[in-house]
């Protein structure tokens, strides 16, 4: 845990955490923004998903790129957790299966970023209803 000595460590933690707020809480024009899904159900945070879901938010603030990260309930991959969609602007969503730290780190520098695929896609089998 971080320790807080002077008025500017606190104002800097603050603007830390206000920046990591935002990306989780940007409800707003969401289709205009990356989306990403972590599943957080029993199975995925007992693989690592919490670690999964700091590391990406903290990779797109690095990286400076506007996107939602949110946390869902069971995708129906429990063999395959830690799973997260992701949702970039246009596209369809994909789903990446066995996502540890270093594999989120790809995912955002060479799929959401640079728009390569990555190893680790699991074929959509579901449907979103409106």
């Amino acid at each position: 845990m971080t320790k807080v000595k002077s008025l500017e460590d606190l104002k800097k933690m603050r603007e830390e955490l206000k920046a990591k707020l935002t990306l989780r809480q940007n409800g707003d024009n969401v289709e205009e923004l990356v989306q990403v899904k972590v599943s957080m159900a029993t199975c995925g945070i007992a693989s690592g998903a919490k670690e999964v879901m700091d590391v990406i938010i903290a990779e797109l603030d690095s990286h400076a790129i506007d996107g939602v990260v949110t946390q869902t309930g069971c995708m129906g991959y429990c063999y395959a957790e830690p799973t997260i969609e992701v949702t970039v602007p246009g596209k369809d969503p994909v789903v990446f299966s066995y996502v540890d730290e270093r594999r989120a780190r790809e995912i955002v520098s060479k799929y959401i970023k640079a728009g390569e695929l990555v190893d680790g896609i699991l074929p959509v089998n579901y449907e979103k209803v409106d």
